[in-house]
């Protein structure tokens, strides 16, 4: 999956034109995602991201079929182009790393409904001619590196997919609603988090029990459940802001 605030100049990795292709390792991520103020998820991710990230719903333009479509967003800053789990020294500041970062700069991108090319974000700054792992041997084989992505990716994408569907229903039982949230901040004027969606409480328990089980049986009762516990992050996302203000 590309993701259009993380991989911002990708390309299908091609053994002609990045024959000598570096990678630096480990990925920086001060650089790839210095400025990034949200993360999608996939609904296996939920059970581990929701114990550090607030997790959201945002709206993702249309389907194939011209319904509104969401996706799942770790959120990692208040405002635009804000961060707070980068720490200083450019490290992270969670146990966590949502797996879009974990294989950056490498994604997936459907090219029809049977196939996919391997992806790199060429805007990356840890690419280089000269520096680090390289993507094909001198008879143009994909590396180690980028057969391990060619491995993981699929199964990333597969999980994609699953995630997808499971935003379909969520839209289909009309589940989600507009939200907002007004943080008071100590020297400064109020902050308004808007623009995201998250499961309605009230519109959930009044599901007839048949839905509530199908629910449970298909897991996605469980990624609700997860999302819910995760919303405490953004008031500790708040503190953490103000906390990084104070240090300045």
């Amino acid at each position: 999956m590309i993701h259009s605030a993380l991989h911002r100049q990708p390309v299908a990795l091609d053994r002609n034109h990045h024959r000598t292709l570096r990678l630096r390792l480990p990925v920086d991520l001060a650089a790839a995602a210095g400025t990034l103020n949200a993360c999608f998820l996939h609904g296996a991710e939920f059970a581990q991201a929701c114990l550090e990230y607030p997790i959201v719903f945002v709206r993702a333009g249309a389907d194939a079929e011209g319904r509104s479509a969401v996706a799942p967003m770790a959120v990692l800053g208040l405002t635009r182009d804000e961060n707070l789990y980068l720490r200083p020294d450019g490290g992270w500041a969670a146990q966590y790393l949502p797996a879009a970062l974990r294989v950056y700069p490498f994604a997936l991108a459907q090219v029809d409904a049977e196939q996919a090319a391997l992806c790199i974000d060429r805007a990356y700054a840890g690419l280089s001619e000269t520096e680090g792992e390289p993507l094909f041997e001198a008879d143009g084989s994909p590396s180690e590196l980028v057969q391990r992505m060619q491995q993981q990716l699929p199964e990333l994408e597969a999980e994609v997919q699953r995630t997808r569907r499971g935003c379909e229903r969520l839209m289909e039982l009309d589940l989600l609603r507009e939200m907002r949230l007004d943080i008071s901040q100590d020297n400064g004027p109020t902050l308004r988090v808007d623009g995201f969606l998250a499961v309605d409480e009230e519109k959930l328990l009044a599901l007839p029990d048949a839905t509530l089980a199908e629910l449970q049986r298909s897991g996605l009762l469980r990624l609700i459940h997860a999302h819910q516990l995760s919303m405490a992050h953004l008031r500790r996302l708040a503190e953490r802001r103000a906390a990084r203000a104070a240090a300045h």
